[in-house]
């Protein structure tokens, strides 16, 4: 038969012990316009599940705008807030942990309140935290200044060019001293469970992680995307190692001859096996990967379209513009029209 302690039983216990029970830990959520849903869910649940599975009241949680209004997020649904992000209490002992929520958009956030505001309690000692895109943001107000982050895959290039000398990664989520940044969806679920079991112990986070209906707590290094023989739909390993070395020659592409050298085959070989997999020569998949990056850096960063064309291994903006028309059409200048 299983017994449940209540709270006041626990906290008994534990005094009993010789051990006063910890003080929560207050948690401060700010909204920004458009942020993940998802990401922000994931994040507050464990805290919720973590109180209710421990009898005890390890965290509590605030949920804030810049104004006290509710904001909506990237699905449209708005949220009711607790208050005005200035009216957290930021001085004191210990002072909240604050978690900015962003999604859509925030490479281009430029609210000077927001961003003052989160250096203010970066002074005060506060650990700052964000999901998904808030990284972009982050890094705008200056707080990731040689700090590790991460960003969802979706916008590390993006962050690449507009933030160069900041040490980002492709990782499930990063903790780096007083700041920690996760790559937004469902690892922001991963990222608080680790918090947890670093804070509570493993066992506490295994069954936050059990009501959750997880298999397993996935850790930092685990990868962002899904493995390519499940994204692309192809188990050949030969492929598999040609579409990796594609991704990870975007900036100056491989020439055909090199990539069959690579993996071990004939060019006419490398091309019957991209016709057979996937329907199309691997000079055609390579541009497609190409464009789609280009798409990337026109809807997230301010890039010249030249500099972008040679990001991503155009040698001129008049091939590059022609062969974006020819897959989205529209040339990149009515792309990033479409955006604004």
């Amino acid at each position: 038969m299983t017994v449940m302690l209540s709270s006041d039983a626990v906290r008994g216990e534990a005094e009993g012990r010789g051990r006063p029970p910890p003080t929560p830990e207050t948690v401060a959520f700010l909204l920004v316009p458009d942020f993940s849903m998802l990401a922000f869910t994931s994040a507050i649940e464990p805290l919720r599940i973590a109180n209710r599975v421990s009898g005890r009241e390890l965290y509590r949680w605030l949920v804030l705008s810049p104004d006290g209004g509710p904001v909506r997020a990237s699905n449209r649904v708005a949220i009711q807030v607790d208050m005005p992000m200035q009216r957290l209490q930021i001085d004191t002992a210990p002072p909240p942990t604050v978690i900015l929520c962003s999604g859509l958009g925030a490479e281009r956030y430029e609210d000077r309140e927001v961003l003052a505001w989160l250096r203010r309690v970066d002074r005060h000692g506060a650990q700052v935290g964000a999901l998904c895109t808030g990284a972009h943001i982050l890094a705008r107000a200056g707080l990731l200044t040689d700090h590790r982050c991460t960003i969802h895959w979706e916008n590390l290039p993006g962050f690449i060019e507009a933030f160069p000398d900041i040490d980002v990664a492709g990782n499930l989520f990063e903790f780096d001293r007083n700041r920690f940044t996760c790559s937004g969806g469902t690892s922001a679920l991963d990222m608080m469970l680790y918090r947890i079991s670093t804070q509570h112990g493993e066992r506490l986070a295994t069954k936050v992680s059990e009501q959750c209906m997880l298999d397993r707590i996935r850790g930092p290094r685990d990868r962002q995307r899904m493995p390519i023989r499940v994204r692309v739909g192809v188990h050949h390993p030969k492929l598999i190692t040609a579409i990796e070395l594609m991704e990870a020659n975007i900036e100056e592409p491989l020439s055909q001859e090199m990539l069959a050298r690579y993996i071990g085959l004939s060019r006419r070989q490398l091309e019957r096996l991209f016709r057979k997999h996937l329907g199309r020569t691997p000079a055609q998949y390579y541009l497609e990967l190409r464009l789609e990056r280009a798409r990337h850096l026109l809807y997230q960063t301010d890039m010249p379209i030249m500099n972008i064309a040679c990001a991503c291994g155009f040698v001129s903006a008049s091939h590059f513009s022609t062969c974006y028309r020819q897959m989205y059409g529209r040339t990149p200048r009515a792309e990033r029209s479409q955006a604004a």
